[in-house]
C-alpha cells in the first residue's frame, strides 16, 4: 500500500505552564470501572499535582507523522491534537511514566506486534489519525479475549448492541469483536463517524466510550461543543471524565517510546495473510493436519471462531497464510473428507437428538445435517450416528435403568409381542430386557416363551 505524505506540522514549545485550576479534576482518582487489563498503578501518588516541568522538562513539541519529503512512516506515531494542562492530563503521565507503567506499557505494546501493522496501514486506508493506534491500550490491553463487565468484547471493546452497520456478526459459532483485523476497520469506521458528526477529536473519542447519542445530549445541555468544558461542568460521566485525559497521556507517551524507554518488540516474520470463503464446517486443527500448517497460529489468526470451527450454516472467510492458498483449497475442495473431529454414536432405545444435541453442546440441526435422512421422530435402534467434537465429552450412556430392579417377575409371550412392546409394557430398557434374558434386542420371541420381568 503506498505511503501518504503528510506535511511537516510546526514544532510548538509550551513556554508557560499554567498552575492547575482548583475543580473536580484537582482530586480525581483512577475510576473504579476501567478495562481490567489497565492498571492503574496509585502508590505513592503525589499530594501535590505535578506540573509538566516536573515530568517533561523538554519532550512537548508536536511531531510529524511523517519525515518531511519522505514519506517514511515514523516508528510511533505522533499525537497531532493539543495536549491540554490539565490536572488529569498531568495524574496520567506521572502515573503511566513511574517504572511500572513503562514496563506495563511496554508488555501491551508487546502484544499489539502481530495487529498493529494492519491498523496503522487501516487507519491511513480511511484517512484517519495514526495516534488512534493507541486507544486499544486503554480499552484492552490489545488482548483479544477482554471481556469488560459490561460484556464489551476485543481490542476495540465492541458492546453487543454497538456493532449495528459496522460489519460484525456475532452468533452461536462466532463473535467477530474477537477479530482484530474485522474490529479495527469497524472500529475506525465508527471513530470516524463520531468525528464527522462532532467536529472534535476529544468529543469523538468521548463518544467512543459512552457513546454518540450520549455525546450530543451533553453538548445541547452544556450549550457548548467542548469536551473540557463539558467535563468540568458535569455533563459527563466519571468514566468519560477520566477517559479521554488518559487517552491523552498514553499516546503522548507512546509516541516517545524512545525517550521513555518502551519496547514495542518486534513484529514477527509472518507470510502474508488471506482470506478464503468456507462454506461449511471445519476444524481447524483437522486442516492443519491435513496441510501441516501450524494448529495454534490458525487458530490466533482467526480467534472469533468459539470452538476452532468454522460455521456449518453461513460462509465464512477463513484466514490463512497466503502460502498454503493450494493445500488449503485441494483440501476444502476435497468433498469426501470430513474435515471435523466426531464422535460415532450407536443409537439405543430412549434416545432423542435433543438429549444427544445437549450432551455433545452442538444443535440438533448440525446432527442432522452430518446424518442425511435422520429424523428425530423415527431413530432406528442400533444405527450409528455422527456426531460433530466441538468439545471433549464423556461417551453419552443414553437414559439409564435403575440397577436395583427386581428381575423376579415371569411374563409369557403372546401373540403379536416383541421385546420392544414388552420393555414399553415394563417401562424399561429394551437392552435392559434383553440382557436379563441372555437374547438379543431383535430376537424373534416364540409363543408361551417366558420371560424375566421387572415386579412392577
Amino acid at each position: 500500500m503506498a505511503r501518504i505524505k503528510r506535511p511537516l506540522l510546526s514544532t510548538l514549545l509550551l513556554l508557560t505552564i499554567l498552575a492547575a485550576p482548583a475543580s473536580l479534576f484537582a482530586a480525581a482518582e483512577v475510576p473504579a470501572d476501567e478495562p481490567p487489563q489497565t492498571p492503574a498503578p496509585e502508590t505513592a501518588q503525589p499530594e501535590i499535582e505535578p506540573t509538566r516541568d516536573d515530568i517533561l522538562p523538554s519532550a512537548w513539541e508536536t511531531r510529524a507523522l511523517t519525515e518531511p519529503d519522505t514519506g517514511v512512516t515514523l516508528a510511533y506515531p505522533a499525537l497531532t491534537i493539543e495536549l491540554p494542562d490539565q490536572p488529569l492530563v498531568n495524574k496520567y503521565i506521572h502515573q503511566y511514566t513511574s517504572p511500572e507503567g513503562i514496563k506495563y506499557l511496554s508488555a501491551v505494546m508487546k502484544r499489539s506486534s502481530l495487529y498493529r501493522d494492519f491498523i496503522r496501514s487501516e487507519l491511513r486506508r480511511q484517512n484517519m489519525p495514526e495516534w488512534l493506534l493507541y486507544l486499544p491500550v486503554i480499552e484492552s490491553g490489545f488482548s483479544t479475549g477482554a471481556v469488560s463487565r459490561s460484556g464489551a468484547t476485543g481490542i476495540w471493546q465492541f458492546m453487543r448492541n454497538s456493532v449495528g452497520g459496522y460489519g460484525i456478526h456475532i452468533n452461536e459459532w462466532l463473535d467477530e469483536r474477537r477479530d482484530p483485523w474485522i474490529a479495527t476497520t469497524a472500529a475506525i469506521r465508527k471513530l470516524g463517524d463520531n468525528y464527522r458528526d462532532l467536529g472534535d477529536w476529544n468529543l469523538a473519542l468521548a463518544a467512543y466510550n459512552c457513546g454518540l447519542g450520549a455525546t450530543r445530549r451533553a453538548v445541547k445541555k452544556g450549550g457548548k461543543a467542548d469536551y473540557w468544558y463539558l467535563s468540568q461542568k458535569g455533563f459527563f460521566k466519571r468514566e468519560t471524565v477520566h477517559y479521554v485525559p488518559k487517552f491523552l497521556a498514553i499516546s503522548h507517551i507512546l509516541s516517545r517510546s524512545d525517550e521513555f524507554g518502551i519496547d514495542w518488540g518486534q513484529a514477527p516474520v509472518q507470510d502474508t495473510l488471506i482470506t478464503i470463503p468456507v462454506r461449511r464446517p471445519v476444524d481447524l486443527s483437522v486442516l492443519a493436519k491435513e496441510t501441516g500448517a501450524d494448529s495454534a497460529f490458525l487458530r490466533s489468526i482467526n480467534p472469533s471462531l468459539h470452538y476452532s470451527i468454522t460455521p456449518p450454516d453461513s460462509t465464512y472467510n477463513l484466514r490463512i497464510p497466503e502460502l498454503i492458498t493450494d493445500s488449503v483449497n485441494a483440501v476444502l475442495n476435497d468433498r469426501t473428507k470430513m474435515l471435523l473431529e466426531y464422535y460415532m454414536y450407536k443409537i439405543k432405545s430412549g434416545d432423542t437428538l435433543y438429549a444427544l444435541s445437549h450432551h455433545y453442546g452442538v444443535s440438533v440441526e448440525m446432527i442432522q445435517q452430518y446424518n442425511p435422512g435422520l429424523k428425530p421422530s423415527t431413530l432406528q435402534i442400533g444405527k450409528k450416528v455422527v456426531i460433530p467434537a466441538i468439545r471433549e465429552v464423556s461417551a453419552y450412556k443414553g437414559k439409564q435403568d435403575s440397577g436395583n430392579l427386581d428381575f423376579s417377575g415371569v411374563y409369557l409371550v403372546k401373540k403379536g409381542d416383541t421385546l420392544w412392546s414388552i420393555a414399553l409394557a415394563y417401562n424399561v430398557q429394551v437392552e435392559t430386557l434383553a440382557d436379563r434374558n441372555n437374547i438379543e434386542v431383535n430376537s424373534v420371541l416364540k409363543l408361551g416363551k417366558q420371560l424375566r420381568v421387572p415386579i412392577l
